[in-house]
């Protein structure tokens, strides 16, 4: 079997729909990964966060990014799903025609099993897809001391990584912004291979 792409085709308008869900488990820095994505484009008031009393997403982070090309334009549909086990519930909905993943990963040592069983569950509700989908493996949380922190092997050796078509393992910082434009350029890579990139953000 292929990639697993579900993107949407508006010919009218000459644009691609893509949608990209960050996944992890909770406080693993999903939420802030996507505001810094969101304001390196300066489309801070375009992204939809549903928080706690105590700043927790609830439900999703959502947002919409628009580039321009030369005759095409792409529209990302940026998600994420909610870490909170309370929540588990709006997890499938939230994957629902996913073209691409950036699983974020708190690399806290102690965190492992938290990561894992995340991955998991993921794994679960994709079945047969899960290998098929573009994936990125977002490292976050390596600003902390290093005595704390997992090498990405540990993580690796615990998933079967190899068994993707398409993934890749990046390290970020998603507080300072470490590697969050790289990651989410290497899934549009994964996506669309043929993209040049260097289109222009619009409203």
């Amino acid at each position: 079997m292929g990639l697993v792409i579900k993107m949407i085709y508006d010919y009218e308008n000459k644009t691609l729909q893509v949608k990209i869900v960050y996944y992890g488990p909770a406080m693993s820095g999903k939420t802030t990964t996507i505001k810094h994505l969101f304001s390196h484009f300066n489309r801070e008031n375009k992204l939809e966060s549903i928080d706690s009393s105590v700043g927790r997403t609830l439900f999703f982070d959502f947002g919409v990014l628009n580039f321009r090309g030369t005759e095409w334009g792409l529209k990302f549909l940026i998600y994420s799903a909610t870490g909170q086990d309370f929540y588990a519930s709006t997890r499938p909905a939230t994957l629902n025609g996913v073209d691409g993943i950036i699983f974020v990963v708190d690399s806290r040592t102690i965190c492992l099993k938290h990561n894992l069983r995340s991955w998991k569950e993921l794994n679960t509700m994709l079945g047969s897809e899960f290998f098929n989908i573009p994936m990125v493996i977002s490292m976050n949380k390596y600003d902390i001391n290093d005595d704390i922190i997992m090498n990405e092997t540990d993580f690796k050796y615990h998933i079967d990584i190899d068994a993707f078509k398409n993934v890749s393992v990046q390290k970020t910082a998603a507080i300072k912004g470490y590697g969050v434009i790289e990651s989410f350029c290497q899934m549009i890579k994964f996506i669309f291979p043929q993209l040049t990139l260097n289109m222009n953000i619009t409203n």
